[in-house]
């Protein structure tokens, strides 16, 4: 799945976690849904989108740095008509592309990214109710159904071997009633889960992935719920349900949402790993700390000499004076990547699913297929952790075709 080059930075990493593994690049700020949980539309506006020239000579610069893989997200990537030649700029230079998308994308737009290289794959899946998808996504109809159709075309270009698929969930009040469901569907279709906690914030402090609603925030009382549901996805993810994230990073979203320090930055004087392991690059080709955070100064991962900035002392300072006085992130991906190289166990697990267990593949499996799967799931007969007015908040989103609003 991963080319020899990001093999290489992969090891050097799990041996001395200074190696750039990761990169997120918001190729665009542009997305087609307004999701409650994120206002990166709004947080990214305020810079261009790099032409396809600029993006070519960003790649040059981290084949030199070892890059290993690169996540290109946004927005919405699938909005740039010019998605399957930045994903080849690239896979060109060895470097593991993985996509991020909302689902909302044409079969034949799909074909072309995977046939460009785009082997890896994490669609945003909140519910298998689809009202309550549709008001998640910020009351755009048939968004659910669409991003099902996206994992079957996706099902259907991919090759089973050699690639990666992935459900992204949010876990929030508005589906936490639901998230057992889509790691059970996920498995199902051969789907890894991958949870996110909610992250609010406040006007004065703007963060991209983070909603500034504050009715989103748990309530103290909600919070048993919550660890409650936590340990049924762990159960679920040792009877063999296909669930990415690690025990130490369930234990954290645990005391994430009860706004409690969290502990994977523990290993690392509780400083995250950006940028000797993951940063970010905002869509006019700037280095970010990461998606929350940017540097005073502008620094261009467009000029030429920014291998040779990136190893710099001074940068190094820079980058961590910010990340210190950062109370911490629960996105999935830093996190996980810090625990994943610094802690024996996650790095053993990580190994197993995507290098010598890789999960089975049922594909490819019809819309259709997929649509019974969920019907089935979402009303078999079993006991789930839920907050009160759950269920009727998806009577009310299924009824009105998900244009309801936040219930009391």
């Amino acid at each position: 799945m991963f080319p020899r080059s990001s093999k290489l930075t992969l090891a050097r990493a799990a041996l001395f976690q200074n190696a750039p593994v990761y990169v997120q690049y918001y190729i665009t700020a542009r997305c087609n849904l307004t999701c409650k949980q994120c206002n990166i539309i709004y947080a990214n506006s305020d810079v261009r989108e790099c032409t396809l020239d600029e993006i070519q000579r960003m790649a040059d610069n981290f084949q030199r740095l070892g890059v290993a893989m690169i996540l290109l997200t946004g927005g919405e990537p699938f909005v740039r008509q010019d998605l399957p030649e930045i994903i080849r700029a690239f896979t060109a230079r060895g470097i593991h592309v993985r996509m991020q998308t909302n689902g909302l994308a044409s079969d034949e737009r799909i074909h072309a990214a995977v046939e460009a290289g785009g082997r890896d794959i994490s669609i945003s899946l909140d519910s298998l109710w689809p009202g309550n998808q549709d008001d998640i996504n910020g009351g755009f109809a048939r968004s659910w159904h669409d991003a099902l159709r996206a994992m079957a075309s996706f099902m259907h270009h991919l090759p089973p071997a050699g690639s990666f698929a992935a459900l992204g969930c949010v876990l929030q009040r508005d589906n936490l009633g639901d998230v057992e469901d889509v790691i059970r569907f996920g498995t199902e279709a051969g789907w890894v889960t991958s949870l996110v906690p909610i992250h609010v914030t406040t006007f004065d402090k703007p963060m991209n992935f983070r909603t500034f609603d504050q009715t989103k925030r748990w309530k103290p009382d909600e919070l048993p719920q919550v660890n409650a549901l936590l340990e049924r996805v762990r159960a679920l993810r040792r009877a063999g349900f296909l669930l990415y994230d690690s025990d130490q990073y369930l234990d954290d979203i645990a005391r994430f949402a009860a706004e409690k320090p969290t502990t994977w930055r523990d290993r690392n004087h509780g400083v995250c790993d950006s940028p000797n392991l993951y940063f970010a690059v905002l869509p006019n080709g700037d280095f970010a700390p990461c998606c929350d955070h940017r540097t005073v100064r502008s620094i261009s991962c467009l000029d030429p000499k920014f291998p040779e900035i990136y190893w710099a002392k001074a940068f190094r300072r820079e980058v961590r004076a910010i990340a210190s006085a950062c109370s911490g992130c629960m996105y999935g991906s830093y996190p996980e990547m810090t625990i994943s190289m610094r802690y024996l166990r996650a790095k053993m697990e990580r190994i197993k699913l995507f290098l010598t267990s890789p999960p089975a593949k049922p594909w490819p499996l019809s819309y259709e297929a997929l649509l019974a799967a969920a019907a089935r799931i979402r009303t078999e007969p079993r006991d789930r952790v839920q907050l009160p007015g759950h269920q009727r908040r998806l009577a009310l989103a299924e009824s009105s075709g998900g244009a309801t609003r936040e219930l009391a």
